[in-house]
């Protein structure tokens, strides 16, 4: 506890999205989950990692990007005022760190160091261990095993 602001913000901890996961468990295709789960930031990230996994750079961007905004829309509505921990131990909370580590990613492939290091920044505010433990499952940069999974 030393160290730790005791008076800062409570844990963010958004609601699960069970149709977003029962859709993916049932092996249906992405592009359907996105469009019944448009405000799904996990449905968003794994977009735009398979279209970067399909060498789509700009597209895989673009879908971070959205994944970014739906994030920061979840995050919002769950009472967050733009600082605090989002802890990736909460499950749910997963969706909107991978689509902040998919933007991250994203601008780093187009060049876009500034947003690079300020998506860096937001990843270590919400959860120290976040970008670590999505590149340990993950890969660093490289979702070509989730698109062998679902490819």
């Amino acid at each position: 506890m030393i160290g730790e602001n005791l008076l800062g913000p409570e844990p963010t901890l958004l609601p699960a999205e069970p149709r977003v996961l029962g859709a993916l468990a049932n092996g249906e295709d992405l592009e359907s989950v996105v469009r019944a789960n448009p405000d799904s930031p996990l449905a968003w990230a794994l977009a735009a990692d398979e279209a970067r996994a399909r060498g789509r750079t700009i597209e895989a961007y673009a879908f971070a990007r959205v994944g970014y905004h739906r994030g920061l829309d979840a995050l919002r509505r769950a009472g967050w005022r733009g600082a605090g921990p989002v802890p990736w131990e909460h499950e749910a909370n997963r969706g909107v760190l991978r689509a902040l580590y998919a933007l991250r990613r994203s601008a780093a492939d187009i060049g876009e160091t500034a947003e690079v290091e300020r998506l860096t920044e937001f990843l270590n505010g919400a959860d120290r261990t976040a970008i670590a433990r999505i590149e340990a499952e993950h890969g660093p940069y490289d979702a070509s095993d989730e698109l062998g999974e679902r490819g």
